[in-house]
């Protein structure tokens, strides 16, 4: 009976959006009135099936299963974009990072930048996660993208993380890798625990005087450790990110008796949110970092920085690396890649 649930689960997940509204009509979930997407329901019930939400994976099993799970259900790096494997100063030593340029580009000339800043908990995700994410981005918005292979927990607990990330971003500005970045033509972004470190770096520039980029991108963003939001509480079983998971990850990245409310771990906290660079943030509001990304955009804002805020109201966590299966995923890539190529000309 559970392999037909699979065959049917799986076929809705790569089916047509039609199907899959077809089979949900009347039953799709609403938090707060906001009404789950048909694909990202489907997608949501096949890991409920694949997943045992009372037991977790080793931690070598997880970060095999994130890599698994992008190069299923994503959309592969598009053709042509001009890729380059590097080795850059981080906190351990050189570490690897991959460089995306469009077609016919030059990977090492100066030129407008991303620094990205994969998502994965802190304790998994990788290059290879989100090639096809980063790949994307360069092409669609013109702008070389600098992927890090940042240090991971448990192996390096907090603040080791922010603090290779800070390192890396001294280190480029330095003329690290010989690719001529420079904090005018830099942008800095991530994904989840990606996009925390990008607000970390970004406290951490204002509380030394380093110089800030010109913009930023909070993709989904995980801001405040204390967990008590109510979409944390309203979303605590959705399968693609379930608390208990958050949980997971936390204790593996903090170490014993650490302050959730440190502004390197939980920004939302930060004093230095006044003269950030331009912000862009994509929320989903069937993931339970809904409210993370809603409240850090307004505590911008209030501090004066610009923010342009997108809610998908239907979405769930980390839709944007999903986009073979939910095309709304391809629209938020869209929507991030324009922004991108925005900042960059202006």
């Amino acid at each position: 009976m559970k392999a037909l649930r699979m065959i049917w689960g799986l076929i809705k997940v790569v089916g047509p959006e039609g199907l899959a509204r077809r089979a949900y009509a009347g039953k799709l979930d609403q938090v707060d009135g906001r009404v789950i997407d048909a694909k990202a329901k489907a997608v949501s019930d096949l890991v409920a099936l694949i997943r045992d939400p009372n037991q977790m994976p080793t931690l070598e099993d997880s970060r095999k299963q994130l890599d698994a799970l992008a190069a299923k259900f994503d959309q592969p790096c598009p053709e042509g974009v001009v890729v380059r494997e590097i080795t850059l100063p981080g906190l351990t030593g050189p570490r690897a990072a991959r460089v995306y340029v469009p077609e016919g580009g030059d990977p090492m000339a100066p030129q407008w930048t991303l620094l990205y800043l994969h998502g994965g908990g802190w304790v998994q995700g990788s290059l290879d996660s989100h090639h096809s994410l980063c790949g994307k981005l360069a092409a669609q918005s013109g702008v070389r993208v600098i992927s890090y292979d940042y240090v991971l927990a448990p192996e390096h607990k907090f603040p080791a993380a922010p603090d290779d990330v800070l390192q890396v971003y001294t280190a480029l500005l330095d003329g690290a890798g010989g690719l001529g970045v420079s904090a005018d033509r830099l942008m800095v972004g991530g994904d989840s625990a990606g996009a925390n470190l990008t607000a970390a770096l970004m406290h951490d520039l204002g509380r030394t005087g380093g110089a800030l980029p010109r913009a930023q991108l909070l993709l989904y963003p995980a801001v405040d450790g204390r967990m008590s939001s109510g979409s944390m509480q309203a979303l605590a079983d959705q399968p693609l990110l379930p608390r208990k998971r958050i949980e997971w990850f936390q204790d593996f990245y903090l170490p014993e008796g650490q302050d959730v409310t440190d502004p390197r771990y939980s920004p939302l906290f930060s004093d230095q949110l006044r003269g950030q660079p331009r912000a862009f943030i994509i929320a989903g509001g069937h993931d339970p970092l809904w409210e993370d990304a809603l409240s850090y955009g307004k505590a911008l804002e209030e501090a004066g920085t610009r923010v342009d805020l997108v809610t998908f109201e239907g979405q769930v966590h980390a839709f944007m690396s999903l986009t073979k299966v939910i095309p709304e995923g391809r629209e938020a890539v869209d929507l991030t890649a324009a922004w991108m190529r925005a900042r960059a000309a202006e």
